[in-house]
C-alpha cells in the first residue's frame, strides 16, 4: 500500500493524507500514534507538531540509518518520516527509556513517508532536486493485524486459514511446540508467495526468479517434513490461498488448475530428489566407513546440494546420530566460488569504452521507424574493434551510431533491422541493430565501398522485405498469444519469444503437450483473425490506464510511465514497442511448424507466416504424396494403410522375440559348457540374444535355478545399448554382492546400475565392450 507524487504535493499534504487515513479512515486511536523524523528535518517536525498537533513528546528525531532513504550510494534520496503505533507495555522491553526506535515489539511501524528531495553525488554532495517527489509505503498485513487486534501478521485472516489447513493436514495444533509454530508460519507464507509468483508467469527452474520460486517451495516442503508431512501437501495449502484471495485477485481463480499442477509437480520432483539424494548420501557414508573417516568433505556436500538439490539440513539431520561431521567450511567455500562464477556471468559489458563520451553526455538515439523506413542522419561515432576510429574503409567491420534512426534495435524478442547506410561516397551494409541500456542504437555492419567518418551524412534505408516479414511474424505472435489463451485457457502466459524475418517462436506456460486437435484449433483461430483483416492500431497511454483497458503486460519486462499498446481488433491488446503490420490481413497465412516442451510447465511453438507458410503447406503436401507412393495407396488411404503396415510389423516383431526367447531358454540346458569354477564357486558369464530387460531377467532366473549355487552375469545388446544382469544365489550373498558385480561391468560399457545383493541390473551406451564387461566377473570373484 502507498501513494506517490511527482511534484504535485510534498511533505505537508503527504503527512496530512497519512494522518487522515489512519485516524479517520481506519479509526486508529490518535493517542496511540507516534512518529519519527530525520534528525535534521525541521520542516517535517514542524508539520507534525504545529499542523497535525502531535505533542513534541510523541515525535522522535532519528539518524540516517532509521530515517533517511536512498536508492544507493549515489542518486535520488531524502529524509523520511515513519508513523508507529504503541501496542502497549506488554509488548515492550524492560528498558525504562523504551521509545520509538527501540528494537522491541512495542512500537509497530505502520507507514513510511519518503520525501525524495536530493541528488547525492559520488563525493557526498547533496543537490536539491528540481522537482521533489513523495513515495510512501504501508504494510497491508501490519494494518490488518492492528485493525483485527491480533498480535502478529500470522494471526490475521490473511494467514490463519492457511495455518489451520497445515495443522489439519499434519494433525498438529498451533503453539504445541516452537517447531510446529515456525513450520506453520513458513508454509503459510510460502504457499501464498508461490501461488502469486506462478500466477504471474514464474515457473520453478534453476536460474533467475524461477530459482527463487523453487527455493521457496522446497523450503516449505522441508518444513512440512519436519512436522510429519512426508507426502505432497503444498498444493492443498495453496488451494486455501485461493479461498482467501481470489475475490481480490480473480486471476488466481482463472489460473487455479495450472497453479496447482505446477505446485504438485514440483513437490513430486522434490520428493524424487530427496530419494536420489539419500541414496547418494548413503553411498558417501559407506565410502567414509571404508576409509574410516568421520567428516563428509565440503565439495561432496555442495555437489549433493547444488547438482542434486539435496538440502544441507537434511544431510545434517541424517548423520548427527552417526558421529559424522560436515565440512561446512569447505561447503561455504564451494558456494562462494559458485556465486562468484554466477556473478561474473551476469555482468553486462555494456557498449564499451568507445561509447562512454556519448552515454555520459546522455545521448539517446531517437527511433523514427514506425512510420517510415528511410531517413537521413549523421554519424555520431564510428567504432572498429571496440575503439573509435577517424575513418573506416571498404571491407572493414564497423559499428555506427546516429542521433535518429529508422532501424529497429533488437528488443522484446524482435530481431534488429538490416539494411543500408548510403551516400555518394560510401555504402555500409547493416547486418544487425542492437540497443544499449543507455538508449544508444548501435548499427553493426560492413563498409561495402568508399569510406566513412564521424559527422558524415547518410541516407538510412531499412530492408523493406525483411521489415515486412518481421512485422508479419510479430503481429502473428500477438494473435497466437490470444489464440492460445482462448483454446488452452487463461493460465497461458508468455514466457519468451523470438521474431525474425524467417519465423516466429513463442514460449508459454502450459503443463501438458498441446494435442494435435488443439494445435489445429489454435492455427484455425489465428488464420480466422488474419482473414478478417482487422486494423492493427498503436496508442501511447499511461501504464495504469493500459492495464485497466485489458492490455497484456509481460511479468519480466520493465515499463515506463507511458507505454505503447498494440491492438488487433478486439481480441489482442499488448504492451509492445515492436513493428507490426497495418492490418491482420497483411500477415497472409499462419502455419505451426512444431510444438514441444522446453522446461517444466513451459511449451514452445514455432511458426511461419506469408509465403514461408505457403511453402510449408506445399512441403507437407509433397511429403504426403511421396508416402502415398511408397505405400502404393491413394492420399486419402495413407493413414489406414500405415496402420495396417505397423500392425503387421508389430506381429512379426512379437514372433521374432518369442523365437529368440525360446532359443535362449534352450541354452539353459547346456549350462555346464559355460560354467567356470573359481575358488570353489561356480561362475557363469554369458552373452545371450534377447529383446528387452524383462526377457533378460526371466532368462537369468532360469540360469540361476539351473546353477543351484553360484554367481552369474548375463549380457545382451538391444537397440544399440548394452544390457546386464547379475544374480547371486542366497548361500553366497554374504561374500558376493550382485550390485558390486554389475556396477563393475556397467562401468566398462559406459553405464551404471544397481540393485539387491542377490540381483542387480544395469545398462550402458557402449555395447562394443560387452564381452569385456562380461569377463570382469571372473576377476571380481577371484579377488574376493
Amino acid at each position: 500500500l502507498g501513494n506517490f507524487s511527482f511534484g504535485e504535493y510534498f511533505k505537508e499534504k503527504a503527512i496530512d493524507f497519512a494522518w487522515d487515513l489512519l485516524t479517520n479512515g481506519y479509526g486508529f486511536d490518535a493517542d496511540k500514534l507516534y512518529v519519527s523524523v530525520y534528525k535534521d528535518d525541521d520542516q517535517a517536525f514542524e508539520i507534525w507538531n504545529k499542523q497535525v498537533g502531535l505533542p513534541v513528546g510523541r515525535i522522535s528525531r532519528l539518524g540516517e540509518e532509521d530515517n533517511f532513504w536512498a536508492m544507493g550510494d549515489t542518486g535520488p534520496c531524502g529524509p523520511c518520516s515513519e508513523i508507529h503505533i504503541d501496542r502497549g507495555k506488554e509488548f515492550g522491553c524492560d528498558d525504562p527509556n523504551c521509545a520509538v526506535g527501540c528494537d522491541c515489539d512495542r512500537w509497530l511501524e505502520l507507514w513510511n513517508l519518503v520525501f525524495m528531495q536530493f541528488e547525492r553525488s559520488e563525493d557526498g554532495t547533496m543537490t536539491p532536486l528540481p522537482q521533489p517527489s513523495i513515495d510512501t509505503g504501508m504494510g497491508l498485513e501490519r494494518i490488518i493485524s492492528v485493525l483485527q487486534n491480533v498480535p502478529t501478521n500470522f494471526d490475521t485472516d490473511l494467514f490463519l486459514p492457511i495455518m489451520d489447513r497445515v495443522g489439519e493436514l499434519a494433525g498438529k495444533k498451533r503453539g504445541e511446540s516452537k517447531q510446529v509454530e515456525v513450520a506453520m508460519k513458513v508454509i503459510a507464507d510460502h504457499s501464498r508467495a508461490s501461488a502469486f509468483l506462478i500466477c504471474d508467469g514464474v515457473l520453478p527452474s534453476n536460474e533467475g526468479r524461477g530459482y527463487v520460486l523453487r527455493r521457496i517451495m522446497r523450503r516449505a516442503i522441508r518444513y512440512g517434513r519436519s512436522i510429519g508431512l512426508t507426502k505432497p501437501f503444498l498444493h492443498k495449502t495453496v488451494q486455501t490461498v485461493f479461498t482467501i484471495m481470489d475475490d481480490a485477485y480473480p486471476e488466481l481463480k482463472e489460473s487455479a488448475a495450472f497453479i496447482l499442477n505446477v505446485v504438485k509437480n514440483e513437490e513430486e520432483k522434490f520428493l524424487e530428489t530427496l530419494e536420489t539424494g539419500m541414496k547418494l548420501l548413503e553411498a558417501t557414508i559407506e565410502d567414509l566407513e571404508k576409509k574410516k573417516e568421520k567428516i563428509i568433505p565440503g565439495e561432496v556436500i555442495f555437489k549433493l546440494y547444488d547438482t542434486f538439490g539435496f538440502p544441507v539440513d537434511i544431510i545434517q539431520d541424517h548423520v548427527k546420530e552417526m558421529g559424522i561431521a560436515l565440512d561446512m567450511q569447505g561447503f561455504d567455500a564451494a558456494m562462494a566460488e559458485q556465486k562468484a562464477r554466477s556473478k561474473s556471468k551476469k555482468k553486462f559489458a555494456g557498449v564499451g569504452e568507445a561509447y562512454k563520451p556519448l552515454t555520459s553526455a546522455g545521448v539517446k538515439t531517437v527511433f523514427k521507424g514506425y512510420d517510415t523506413i528511410e531517413m537521413q542522419s549523421d554519424l555520431l561515432i564510428v567504432v572498429k574493434d571496440d575503439a573509435e576510429v577517424d575513418t573506416a574503409g571498404a571491407g572493414e567491420e564497423i559499428e555506427v551510431v546516429t542521433p535518429e534512426t529508422v532501424f529497429y534495435a533488437e528488443s522484446g524478442g524482435q530481431a534488429g533491422d538490416r539494411g543500408l547506410f548510403e551516400n555518394d561516397a560510401c555504402l555500409i551494409e547493416i547486418t544487425d541493430t542492437v540497443k544499449d541500456p543507455s538508449g544508444l542504437f548501435i548499427h553493426k555492419g560492413r563498409v561495402v565501398k568508399g569510406s566513412c567518418k564521424k559527422g558524415d551524412t547518410f541516407t538510412l534505408k531499412v530492408d523493406a522485405g525483411l521489415r515486412r516479414t518481421t512485422a508479419a511474424n510479430h503481429s502473428a505472435t500477438h494473435i497466437l498469444h490470444a489464440a492460445l489463451r482462448k483454446v488452452l485457457g487463461d493460465h497461458v502466459k508468455q514466457s519468451g519469444s523470438l521474431v525474425t524475418p524467417d519465423r516466429l517462436r513463442f514460449d508459454f506456460t502450459h503443463f501438458s503437450a498441446v494435442t494435435s486437435e488443439e494445435l489445429a484449433a489454435i492455427e484455425t483461430e489465428v488464420n480466422t483473425h488474419i482473414i478478417e483483416n482487422h486494423a492493427v492500431t498503436t496508442k501511447e497511454m499511461d501504464m495504469e490506464e493500459a492495464v485497466r483497458s485489458g492490455a497484456t503486460a509481460l511479468f519480466e519486462e520493465k515499463y515506463g510511465d507511458v507505454v505503447r499498446v498494440v491492438s488487433q481488433g478486439d481480441f489482442s491488446q499488448e504492451l509492445c514497442g515492436g513493428t507490426h503490420t497495418r492490418a491482420t490481413g497483411d500477415i497472409g497465412l499462419f502455419r505451426i511448424l512444431s510444438e514441444a516442451g522446453i522446461a517444466s510447465g513451459v511449451r514452445r511453438i514455432e511458426g511461419v507466416t506469408g509465403l514461408t507458410a505457403l511453402e510449408a503447406v506445399h512441403a507437407d503436401h509433397s511429403a504426403l504424396e511421396k508416402v502415398a507412393g511408397v505405400l502404393k495407396s491413394a492420399k486419402d488411404d495413407v493413414v489406414e494403410r500405415l496402420e495396417a503396415f505397423v500392425a503387421e510389423k508389430k506381429a512379426v516383431e512379437k514372433e521374432l522375440a518369442a523365437l529368440k526367447a525360446k532359443i535362449a531358454s534352450k541354452s539353459v540346458e547346456k549350462i555346464d559348457d559355460d560354467v567356470k569354477e573359481i575358488n570353489g564357486v561356480k561362475v557363469l558369464s554369458k552373452r545371450v540374444e534377447i529383446e528387452n530387460p524383462s526377457q533378460l531377467r526371466d532368462l537369468a532366473d532360469k540360469f540361476k535355478t539351473k546353477l543351484g549355487s553360484g554367481v552369474l552375469l548375463l549380457g545382451a545388446e538391444s537397440n544399440g545399448k548394452a544390457l546386464l544382469i547379475s544374480m547371486v544365489t542366497d548361500d553366497l550373498t554374504k561374500t558376493f554382492k550382485a550390485g558390486n558385480i554389475v556396477k563393475t561391468a556397467a562401468g566398462i560399457v559406459g553405464g551404471g546400475g544397481g540393485g539387491r545383493p542377490d540381483m542387480a541390473q544395469a545398462g550402458g551406451t557402449k555395447p562394443e565392450f560387452l564381452d569385456k564387461a562380461l569377463a570382469s566377473v571372473f576377476d571380481t570373484v577371484s579377488n574376493l
